[in-house]
């Protein structure tokens, strides 16, 4: 099951937290608890999907810890050398890296359905089972974050 998953799992953290030194954590705590609560897993649902919602939470729970809250936030002047890895080049090829760019700008409301969507590929009733958000509001969201994206493209232009 790790082999399956822990790729998506943590593209999913890295969308929310962006750094993928958390997002590797974030994706081992999913695991983790997902191997001690497998028991409690009634097969509602897929493994897929409810290693996403433990991932979700996981990653709003890390966006509301005091930590989190507490660091100063990095200035966009302020260069930082991070090691790239494998998972790092691949997302920021070329225009892959400029979507992927321009997707994770958007407000994590917005930026939490496009992933989930288009990136890992869930129908919009997984979506509402995984996040808790209703349907209707789940097509609003991806609408308006097209909206936003096309702005941002304008903005290039």
């Amino acid at each position: 099951m790790i082999d399956d998953f822990a790729e998506q799992i943590k593209r999913l953290a890295y969308t929310y937290v962006k750094n993928w030194a958390v997002a590797d954590d974030i994706t081992q705590e999913v695991f983790i608890s997902c191997f001690k609560n497998i028991d409690h897993f009634r097969g509602e649902s897929s493994y897929k999907t409810w290693l996403f919602k433990i991932t979700v939470n996981r990653c709003k729970d890390y966006l509301k810890s005091k930590w989190f809250r507490s660091m100063v936030p990095f200035r966009g002047d302020e260069k930082v050398e991070v090691a790239a890895g494998l998972d790092e080049i691949l997302v920021q090829k070329s225009e892959g890296e400029e979507i992927s760019q321009k997707v994770l700008s958007l407000s994590v409301k917005y930026r939490e359905v496009v992933i989930l969507f288009y990136y890992e590929d869930l129908s919009l009733q997984e979506i509402e089972e995984l996040t808790g958000i209703k349907t209707e509001t789940v097509k609003t969201r991806l609408r308006r974050a097209k909206l936003q994206l096309r702005e941002l493209y304008k903005e290039v232009d």
